[in-house]
């Protein structure tokens, strides 16, 4: 099969695809490079040609599509069976493969943390104006993570970095705003995941960025590059009530649920909640009983507080259902300008409730499956991907709650 003729029938099956409404394949058929090869042949009724069309996809959007694959392979195999059976009898099946990703620094790349997503980073930072040093001068700053004094200078009047960093920074200002994210005495684009990281931990320090919710931005923006990449910076410890942040590998996915449940926390200004979350961030891999019940916990903590905060009452004896429907009824949880208000409401309504119950059950579930009942040794209790999935429920529930207070608030306010 000709290069042409295979754009001709790929065009076909795409249509197809895409009439059957089976739009994931039909993207796949349409976005990525295909290539036809022959594979094998069979002497059978005058010979027949076995052939695969293959999908080259680049590596990260590969190890995304999942257990997919075999799904859009199948989709497109079919297609392609109807689109040829009547000018070939050779055989055509669709086979998705990672796209060579040869380059030659790629060994260099031990950290894990690839240059693009550096270059991402920093590339936001310009785009938003960012001052990286903040509140300090460069020297100051820098001086947080490297040793000046052992790193050379550019300048011969000076004998190290730190000389010619106050001459050209700070006594005469004629290097530009973004001169470190180059300067190949410290790495930042192609040294260590340490480093990089490091640097982006001291961007979001107290000391230098002392306004939370900029910092918090700042984590957030990092975060959406990052993850992908599996590193996380996430918050460690709180320096006279401001978070401090560290870095690590990300082992599992709850890491952007409590990230989030985090953001949401710290703008209501909820020490209790605080507490939950960093009870869950503990328990997620290591003791999913307890994340479960702790991420329960969370909702009721963020109902009480948002009720709290409106002036209206509750009583010991609410239980969650209760607490989430004063908190609907409060925030007038209902979508502004619909047709059909009453029918809008019971939708979210009911979607609430059943992010609510979700936790509930999952809680629930920890005395049929904890331990301590003499079960027989195959018994096996939750899993972290239960933990995860109650976790993942309940941050839903919170920041859409607490994202329509603030709303509210700002309404009411002007």
């Amino acid at each position: 099969m000709e290069t042409l003729d295979l754009d001709r029938i790929l065009a076909t099956v795409h249509a197809l695809l895409v009439a059957e409404d089976m739009t994931e394949a039909g993207e796949l058929v349409r976005l990525y490079p295909a290539r036809a090869e022959q594979t094998g042949y069979d002497n059978w009724n005058g010979g027949t040609g076995i052939w695969e069309v293959y999908f080259e996809v680049p590596p990260p959007d590969y190890a995304r599509m999942g257990v997919r694959r075999t799904q859009w392979e199948e989709q497109v195999t079919a297609r392609l069976k109807t689109v040829l059976e009547t000018e070939t009898q050779d055989w055509y099946s669709a086979k998705i493969v990672p796209a060579k990703a040869y380059r030659k620094e790629w060994r260099a790349e031990e950290s894990g943390l690839p240059r693009q997503t550096r270059v991402n980073i920093l590339d936001g930072l310009r785009l938003e104006g960012v001052a990286w040093n903040g509140t300090l001068d460069d020297v100051e700053f820098l001086s947080r993570i490297f040793d000046l004094k052992e790193l050379p200078s550019f300048d011969t009047r000076f004998k190290d970095a730190a000389g010619d960093i106050w001459q050209h920074c700070i006594n005469n200002d004629d290097w530009g705003p973004d001169w470190v994210f180059s300067d190949r005495r410290f790495k930042l684009l192609d040294g260590p995941a340490d480093t990089f990281l490091s640097f982006l931990c001291e961007i979001v320090n107290p000391v230098v960025r002392p306004d939370r919710d900029e910092a918090l931005k700042l984590v957030t923006h990092f975060n959406d590059q990052l993850r992908p990449a599996g590193w996380e910076v996430f918050e460690e410890e709180r320096i006279a009530g401001r978070p401090r942040f560290a870095y690590r590998v990300l082992t599992h996915n709850g890491g952007r649920s409590v990230l989030r449940a985090r953001t949401v926390a710290d703008a209501l200004d909820a020490g209790w909640m605080a507490k939950a979350i960093e009870r869950l961030e503990r328990a997620i891999d290591t003791d999913p009983d307890l994340a479960i019940g702790t991420a329960k916990e969370l909702v009721e903590s963020c109902c009480k507080t948002i009720l709290t905060k409106r002036g209206v009452s509750f009583t010991k004896s609410d239980d969650l259902g209760d607490l989430t429907k004063k908190v609907a009824k409060e925030l007038q949880l209902v979508p502004e300008g619909i047709t059909d208000e009453a029918k809008g409401a019971e939708n979210i309504r009911l979607i609430l409730r059943n992010l609510t119950q979700l936790t509930n059950n999952l809680a629930q579930l920890r005395g049929l499956y904890g331990t301590g009942h003499g079960r027989d040794g195959q018994h096996r209790g939750l899993q972290p991907r239960h933990a995860r999935l109650a976790v993942a429920s309940a941050v839903a529930f919170i920041d859409f709650v607490a994202e329509t207070y603030r709303h509210r608030e700002a309404t009411e306010a002007s």
